[in-house]
């Protein structure tokens, strides 16, 4: 791609993108752990990609072309012709905008739930390129998210088991600190489990959960059936204390399975379950396993990886001179968000802040800094900036991480 095409591309995303240099979405709700881009018809983006594909995403519109109430939609177009993501979802988000899968294409992917009753998203992810097509969706994960955390060059998709473990052991998801965690990577177009490539995640949880199992209570546990029906036999009080233990053992049993270390889970399940009760229970992970989002894999890591991977390059947006400032296309925002400020920080709402941000090329931030001569950073605002998303740098037509000095605030 020619410097002047990368230029164009830079002034129609900064014309079409909701940039924000002095000014953030601010969400009421502190609890909320992830941020969707439309949610029942609130929120909106628009892009276009050097390819000439737009996308729109915003409230759905009914037959006559009205806004629907409650539901979103994406629309991508192109030479007159156009593609809607879902079918009215409740909650709608983009993951990623022009990243490099390895599928061959530049492409978006979404994630799509369908309403806000059901436990998990669809990912879905499509081509940048003409015409637009459908090129893989998978399904049964609460979230998911593309990103390059080792900065090595490539783009994992990390995700959960959400659907998997849904009502097993009569368990709902918000009983449960986790799903199992299930790290994917395309490779040539083949949709390959990672897991075992990042055992340090699955070791930390490990050890949290570990720590966080009383002694005396997972003696109790293992003299147990295991099962814990609700019986007369234990009082509520008793139930409820062994259930969260159980909940705790079957988290830190699959998170070995899960990172490819079978042998190791069942040592685990044979330490901390109720002798009577293992078989049972280990059928059941294997049947739960074999059908979640394992299932729609192509093939799995063996977990053998270099010991010194190799690094990503990272291009520097933020003191480019004015020869070399049509050689990488900045950073733009998809989604920014930060918790409202609380009454004694109310003085920073009124604030300018400069950020300097480590954007990979999934458009995922994987370092926040302050910059210049901020004094009293907001911590809060720092750790929200590690959830944002963004259309990636571009060099040459393809998506490159990089450097990005960003200027917030927290005004409305």
């Amino acid at each position: 791609m020619s410097d002047g095409a990368l230029d164009r591309l830079h002034s129609r995303l900064l014309a079409l993108v909701p940039f924000l240099p002095l000014c953030l979405l601010v969400s009421p709700c502190h609890g909320q752990s992830r941020d969707v881009l439309c949610s029942n018809g609130s929120g909106k983006f628009e892009a276009e990609f050097h390819t000439g594909v737009k996308l729109r995403v915003g409230a759905a519109r009914n037959a006559e072309g009205k806004l629907a109430t409650r539901a979103c939609e994406a629309v991508l177009s192109w030479d007159k012709r156009e593609t809607v993501v879902g079918s009215e979802p409740s909650q709608l988000d983009v993951d990623v905008f022009g990243a490099d899968l390895d599928l061959g294409v530049p492409v978006v992917a979404f994630q799509v739930k369908k309403s806000d009753t059901e436990c998990c998203m669809s990912y879905q992810i499509y081509s940048l390129a003409k015409p637009v097509r459908l090129l893989r969706a998978i399904t049964g994960g609460n979230f998911f998210s593309a990103s390059d955390k080792d900065l090595d060059g490539r783009i994992e998709v990390w995700t959960t088991d959400a659907a998997a473990v849904d009502g097993f052991e009569n368990l709902v998801p918000g009983e449960l600190d986790f799903a199992p965690t299930i790290v994917l990577r395309f490779e040539r177009n083949r949709l390959i489990d990672v897991s075992s490539e990042f055992r340090s995640y699955f070791d930390q949880e490990i050890a949290k959960l570990r720590a966080e199992i009383d002694s005396q209570d997972l003696r109790d546990f293992k003299n147990s059936d295991g099962r814990l029906a609700i019986t007369g036999s234990l009082s509520a009080q008793q139930l409820h204390r062994l259930r969260g233990v159980k909940i705790k053992v079957l988290e830190v049993v699959w998170s070995y399975l899960y990172s490819g270390r079978e042998p190791e889970a069942w040592r685990k399940l044979v330490e901390m379950w109720p002798a009577s009760d293992v078989e049972r229970i280990r059928a059941a992970i294997l049947n739960m396993h074999a059908h979640g989002i394992h299932a729609q894999v192509d093939g799995t890591s063996s977990g053998g990886f270099p010991s010194r991977k190799k690094r990503a390059q990272v291009f520097d947006t933020i003191g480019r001179s004015e020869a070399n400032k049509s050689e990488v296309t900045r950073p733009q925002p998809i989604l920014l968000r930060r918790p409202a400020p609380e009454p004694p920080e109310q003085g920073l709402a009124e604030s300018e802040m400069l950020l300097d941000l480590l954007i990979d090329s999934a458009g995922k931030v994987r370092s926040v800094e302050p910059a210049g001569n901020t004094k009293s950073p907001d911590t809060d605002l720092i750790k929200a900036a590690m959830e944002w998303t963004f259309v990636p740098a571009c060099k040459n037509g393809r998506a490159v991480a990089s450097r990005f000095r960003l200027a917030v605030s927290a005004k409305r």
